[in-house]
């Protein structure tokens, strides 16, 4: 894992631990995962690519760390792609362009 992964996930976990009275996260389950992302998302007003990061910490934290599978989570409110429309250019601005 790349050094600046490594730190992005450890700063998720420490948050999500951190939202959960500092408990212990063996003692947590899917649930408290899905509110943490929900939370996310609806109060913290994070960006999609944000909660799906901070997902793959939490999952990579319980699978790969603790051994744990956590059953697929569809509770988890997610965070919206902003809709945007492409920006195109007219044929008489492409040629003042070119």
């Amino acid at each position: 894992m790349a050094g600046r992964t490594e730190e992005a996930y450890v700063g998720w976990i420490r948050r999500f631990i951190l939202a959960n009275d500092k408990r212990h996260p063996l003692t947590l389950g899917s649930h408290a995962v899905e509110a943490f992302l929900t939370g996310l998302a609806v109060h913290g007003n994070v960006a999609a690519a944000t909660q799906n990061q901070a997902l793959a910490a939490l999952l990579f934290l319980y699978r790969e760390v603790l051994g744990k599978s956590l059953p697929w989570m569809d509770e988890i409110r997610r965070a919206k792609k902003p809709q945007r429309l492409p920006t195109v250019l007219s044929r008489e601005e492409t040629m003042q362009l070119l």
